[in-house]
């Protein structure tokens, strides 16, 4: 990234108005009732994003990095999400929404007047712009929140696709590809704004391994279901057989049965499960099942980032699959440009020098591995982004889906969830191990 402040501002600038754009469209293409409502306990009305967006902006933008006053201090305990679970958020006295978009207008529009003039160094908020590059990620994964939420929500499609489809071009891929047993640079240290936990840059020493060069399709996940993987207790791990049967799951989330052939609810929309995307809407015990039925597992979070940067020529670790710049539409499927996943073994200009395809974009992909942090983590710039969630209660997800925004997703990206969660746009692709045979 430039370090030109004035080519920073431009970007963080960027970004800000990138993120606004979709908050304004995913909160006025429904109705104030649609807004106010809770459509899932395990989502906020839209109305309480909308106003936690400020918020947070008002707090560490206006607030902190500008020295101003506050603007509205009153709500700052009503649009914690710490102290108030989703559950209850509906109860409390949010804004309105004619009130909601008001502030958050009136906060952006004094945070760009500080953005003019901000230096953009002198301390870790600061430099390369930060704080700036913070709140835009913070927006946009409230953006994908968001998105979460209209997909639960019940009534009539009123989102709209920026285009169609990638065609796919007729390849035949290999099934997995190899990666080499090494040592690699995992995380960052120099990524001007990486989040916390993505932090620091240190070396991984990964056996060799093979992995899927696609995420795992609707078509062959549809192979687990008729061979009875919901009904087998052998696939699964203890808690997740327990989901099976409290919840009498059979397939992923907003799937139904239609005589001979399986539907899916997308946005208001019924239609056909698609053979060839990548699965959606499943939790990492659905992929811990199929891939122990495949007779493969999980990957690691270091076999994923490995599959992901590791460039064998250089042994350098690269910031995206393809190279260091930035995310364009012929790499990834990123940004709510299609609100769904893209077929399998789309985006060539996409894969690793290795030759797996779609690491970035279309679905999170769940790993094997446990919420933790790196070595030499120090909590940035508060204790509740990540290291209140470090443990064995969350499984770590890489990669971005088609919901989030690029300035919300690279190669060292880390997210994370509860091993139950479906509503997520969740996915996942198979490894297993390789002998020193295949790394030879």
């Amino acid at each position: 990234m430039t370090h030109d402040p004035e080519l920073l501002r431009e970007r963080a600038a960027s970004a800000l108005r990138t993120a606004r754009d979709r908050t304004r469209l995913l909160t006025t293409c429904v109705e104030p009732p649609d807004l106010v409502a809770q459509h899932s306990p395990l989502m906020s009305p839209l109305v309480w994003d909308l106003a936690h967006i400020g918020n947070q902006e008002e707090q560490w933008l206006l607030r902190t990095v500008g020295g101003r006053d506050a603007l509205r201090p009153d709500i700052d305990s009503v649009y914690d999400a710490f102290e108030h679970p989703r559950a209850e958020r509906p109860a409390l006295p949010l804004l309105a929404p004619d009130e909601a978009h008001r502030y958050v207008a009136e906060v952006r529009g004094r945070v760009l007047d500080i953005l003019e003039t901000a230096p953009l160094h002198g301390g870790p908020l600061l430099d390369a712009g930060f704080a700036f590059g913070m709140i835009a990620q913070h927006e946009q994964q409230h953006d994908e929140t968001m998105l979460i939420t209209h997909q639960l929500r019940a009534g009539p499609a009123v989102l709209g696709e920026a285009g169609p489809l990638p065609v796919a071009l007729g390849e035949t891929l290999t099934d997995e590809v190899l990666v080499p047993g090494g040592p690699f640079t995992m995380g960052t240290s120099t990524e001007p704004w990486a989040l916390d936990n993505e932090r620091p840059a240190h070396h991984r020493l990964v056996p060799p391994f093979l992995i899927d060069t696609t995420p795992v399709s609707n078509g062959a996940y549809q192979r687990f279901i008729e061979d009875g993987g919901y009904r087998e207790p052998r696939w699964w791990a203890a808690a997740g057989w327990a989901q099976v049967q409290e919840h009498k799951l059979r397939a992923p989330l907003f799937w139904k049965r239609d005589g001979g052939q399986w539907l899916r609810r997308r946005f208001g929309v019924t239609e056909p499960v698609p053979p060839d995307e990548p699965v959606l809407h499943v939790s990492w015990y659905e992929a811990d099942a199929y891939a122990r039925w495949a007779g493969r597992r999980l990957p690691t979070e270091a076999e994923w980032e490995k599959a992901a940067r590791y460039d064998p020529e250089t042994g350098r670790s690269m910031r995206y699959p393809w190279g260091d710049e930035d995310p364009t539409p012929a790499h990834a499927n990123l940004g709510q440009r299609h609100l769904r996943p893209t077929p399998v073994g789309s985006y060539p200009e996409g894969q690793s020098p290795l030759g797996v395809r779609q690491l970035i974009g279309d679905v999170w992909e769940w790993t094997a591995s446990d919420f933790l942090p790196y070595p030499g983590f120090a909590a940035f710039p508060y204790r509740e982004y990540s290291e209140v969630f470090f443990g064995d209660q969350y499984k770590v997800l890489r990669g971005g889906s088609f919901a989030v925004d690029p300035v919300a997703c690279r190669g060292t990206f880390r997210n994370w969830d509860l091993p139950v969660r479906r509503q997520i746009f969740s996915g996942f692709r198979t490894a297993r191990d390789a002998g020193p045979a295949a790394d030879a």
